[in-house]
Parts: structure tokens; C-alpha cells; sequence
């Protein structure tokens, strides 16, 4: 290649690095401009965003307050519940003992009472029986002599009964 073609070659390359310079300048000009105009919106709205940041805030450190008023209102529900359970666990564990007790007394003047029923009974019984067997054997003896005095005279063997061959 000769010098004036190499010349030519290397103003022509050098004039499109020139335009694209200038185009890469005109964009970088654009993007500042929209820079701009994004940063002036920004700006616009950045008292908004701080309000709103700033009743955010607020509103986190009252709902923080207000959790840890509830929080400290449950526990002293919680404690309360946990004292009116003692007291009525005690008050059951109290009315259990009490109520066994009184079972087991009951149950003693029920066995007393059973014991008493019984030998009642037995002495009634008892009272009842010997003059019925007395009568018993006082009926007996008299139904013996009128058979006795009926017959007259002693039985012969052959009007023996089995009871009488037993001892012949």
C-alpha cells in the first residue's frame, strides 16, 4: 500500500472514531438531561418519603408500646390464672381430703350399724326361737303321753315300728 492510500485509510477510521465520540457525547448529554429530570422527580417527592418514613416510625413505635403493654397485661393475666389455679387446686385437693374422710367414717358407723342390725336380729331370733322350740318340745311331750295313755297297753312285736325294730 502506498502512503496516500494508508493516509486516506487512517483519516477516514479516524473520522468515524470522531463520530462515534460524538454520538457516545450526545448520549452522555441525553443521560444527564434524564438524570436530571429523574433527580429533580426525586427530589419532588423526597418530602413525601420522609413523612412517610417519619409516621412509619411513629406508627412502628406505638404498635412496639402497645405490644409490650399487651404482652405485659397477659403476663399479669397469666400470673392471676396461675394464682386462682393454686388456690382452687388447693381448695380441691382440701375438699378431697375432707370428702375421703368422711367416707371412711361413714363407712365405719355403716359397718357399726351393720354389726348392731346384725346382732339385733340374732338376739330377736334367738328370743323368738326358744320358747317357739320350747313349745315345740313341751307339744311333743304331751302328744307322746296321750299316745301313750291312748294305747293302753304296750305295743306286741308285731305292731313294732321300724324305729322300734331298730333295737329288738
Amino acid at each position: 500500500m502506498d502512503q496516500q492510500t494508508l493516509l486516506i485509510l487512517m483519516t477516514i477510521f479516524v473520522a468515524l472514531a470522531a463520530i462515534g465520540m460524538l454520538v457516545q457525547a450526545a448520549m452522555l448529554i441525553g443521560i444527564y438531561r434524564i438524570s436530571k429530570g429523574t433527580q429533580e422527580k426525586v427530589f419532588a417527592l423526597l418530602p413525601r418519603i420522609e413523612s412517610l418514613v417519619e409516621s412509619t416510625s411513629e406508627g412502628v413505635d406505638q404498635s412496639r408500646k402497645q405490644i409490650l403493654e399487651i404482652a405485659a397485661r397477659a403476663s399479669a393475666i397469666l400470673d392471676s390464672a396461675r394464682e386462682q389455679l393454686t388456690k382452687v387446686e388447693e381448695i380441691v385437693t382440701d375438699a378431697t381430703s375432707r370428702a375421703r374422710v368422711q367416707m371412711d367414717r361413714m363407712e365405719l358407723v355403716l359397718d357399726d350399724t351393720m354389726t348392731r342390725a346384725q346382732e339385733t336380729v340374732a338376739a330377736v331370733h334367738e328370743s323368738v326361737m326358744w320358747p317357739v322350740r320350747e313349745l315345740h318340745g313341751i307339744a311333743a311331750g304331751v302328744r307322746a303321753a296321750l299316745d301313750f295313755l291312748a294305747r293302753g297297753s304296750r305295743p306286741s312285736v308285731a305292731q313294732a315300728t321300724s324305729d322300734e325294730e331298730m333295737f329288738i
